[in-house]
């Protein structure tokens, strides 16, 4: 993994980060975006997705509960997507997923995404390079689309915990009676496979950058939460929205 993206990236947070201090400038970015997310709703112009990707036990449900959950559930929606079902494989990869894009005026989170259609399908052999390389070409030009014709700003966010974290994550399903309902011994299977994943991943983030990864240290949850709800208040606040006047019958 040397020279390479996730290789040089550390999954902890930067030395003497002060986790309280950290936590506090979490909890007023949290009050922020409650409003900012009011607004967006208002005014109905842009849309936003929020692309989390991450291997099993990267904290994806926790870090939608996280920063997501105070909002207005009127204007989030939340889509996570498992194994295609038999209707969705009878369509092109991209249909179960472009029907599920945010409208103007609301918050998408794609709790894994039109990724895993050239990351889990790649690893396990399911596809081949040329296949991989084709759908890389579709998703840049998908997410183009959306950009240009629904006012649809994207966030994509990989969060990179250790292989070391993550096993130590998914043994803890196996004791903590608030995991166990997640525990899956697929996940360990999966696990095994972490350096096809790293590979797959790094070749995504080369192809599929038009739109910028943003790569979240995740080893530990209260940094991984800080950077992830600053990069959506940064986005959201440099929108310039305004509440809309009262309508004219």
């Amino acid at each position: 993994m040397a020279n390479n993206l996730l290789g040089n990236t550390d999954t902890m947070p930067p030395h003497k980060t002060d986790k309280s201090r950290t936590k506090a400038k979490t909890e007023k970015i949290l009050n922020n975006l409650e409003e900012l997310q009011n607004l967006l709703y208002a005014e109905s112009r842009h849309s936003i997705l929020v692309i989390i990707q991450g291997m099993d036990a990267s904290g994806k449900d926790g870090l939608t509960r996280d920063v997501f959950s105070r909002m207005n559930p009127q204007g989030v929606n939340v889509t996570s997507f498992k194994e295609p079902t038999q209707e969705e494989l009878s369509h092109d990869f991209l249909w179960r997923i472009h029907r599920n894009t945010p409208a103007r005026g609301m918050i998408q989170i794609f709790n894994r995404s039109h990724y895993e259609d050239v990351l889990v399908t790649r690893v396990h052999g399911q596809i081949d390079d040329h296949t991989a390389k084709m759908r890389m070409e579709d998703i840049n030009n998908f997410e183009r689309m959306l950009v240009r014709h629904n006012n649809t700003h994207i966030l994509k966010f990989y969060l990179h915990i250790s292989h070391k974290e993550q096993l130590a994550r998914l043994d803890e399903r196996l004791s903590d009676p608030r995991k166990m309902w997640k525990y899956n011994i697929a996940d360990f299977e999966e696990s095994k496979l972490w350096d096809s994943y790293m590979r797959a991943y790094e070749q995504v983030f080369k192809s599929c950058n038009e739109i910028p990864w943003y790569i979240i240290p995740s080893d530990s949850n209260w940094y991984k939460s800080y950077l992830v709800a600053s990069k959506l208040e940064e986005l959201l606040k440099g929108l310039i929205m305004k509440y809309p006047g009262m309508k004219k019958h």
